[in-house]
């Protein structure tokens, strides 16, 4: 019985050794991902959130002010548009050709 008990510990301390060089293997793991995630990124061109809130906020206001001016043109050019009225041109003279 006793052979039995060491036995299983023995197992258990091999498991446990096990798991915490498994745990081990984990984080170097993360750690060189991470690394060469890092340097991707920085070999990469890209923006800061806080940069592409702001040109997405000058975008937004580009196109309201562009909103509001074609609005205003549009008036502009109605207003300057002359009022014309449609007349009919004049009837013209029918003339008949004399026998001879």
């Amino acid at each position: 019985m006793q052979s039995e008990n060491k036995f299983i510990d023995d197992l258990s301390k091999v498991a446990s050794s096990a798991l915490g060089v498994v745990s081990g293997l984990k984080d170097e793991a993360e750690g060189v991902l991470r690394a060469r995630l890092e340097r991707i990124l920085s070999t990469m061109d890209l923006v800061t959130r806080e940069e592409f809130e702001t040109v997405k906020d000058m975008a937004v206001k580009a196109r309201e002010e562009n909103e509001a001016l074609r609005a205003r043109i549009e008036t502009l050019e109605s207003a300057a548009k002359p009022k014309t009225t449609t007349r009919k041109a004049p009837a013209k003279a029918k003339t008949t050709k004399a026998k001879s």
